[in-house]
């Protein structure tokens, strides 16, 4: 069965994401780049932290927060949730980095799935 492996990153809206990050850099030492953050995990993976303009589409408007999870097998995982009636979200992209695809959670939430290339 494939299943989720670990948080791949939480995504939310602010209203300055560069004075957020700034602001992280500075208080808490965060290493930031033009996106947010990457944390290493001992196991090679990876989970980021991004801030997001208030007005991105990348999830819904009315949603603060997105979560993304690390997945083992994308394709397979977005079958078994199509076969149990989960909703889907868009056309499920192959980037360099990673296969993601999108579902609704029970509470109405975007959720993106993520499995990084060469590592899960």
């Amino acid at each position: 069965m494939a299943k989720v492996t670990g948080l791949g990153g939480v995504f939310f809206r602010c209203a300055d994401p560069a004075a957020t990050r700034a602001w992280y850099a500075q208080n808490l030492g965060v290493a930031v780049d033009d996106y947010g953050a990457t944390f290493a995990q001992a196991d090679g993976a990876q989970s980021v932290w991004s801030p997001f303009n208030p007005g991105s589409d990348y999830f819904p408007a009315g949603q603060a927060f997105m979560i993304n999870f690390t997945v083992d097998d994308l394709d397979s995982l977005l079958a078994q949730l199509a076969a149990d009636g989960v909703v889907l979200v868009g056309t499920p992209l192959d980037e360099s980095y990673g296969k993601f695809g999108w579902i609704i959670d029970c509470d109405g939430r975007k959720i993106e799935l993520w499995e990084p290339k060469g590592k899960v």
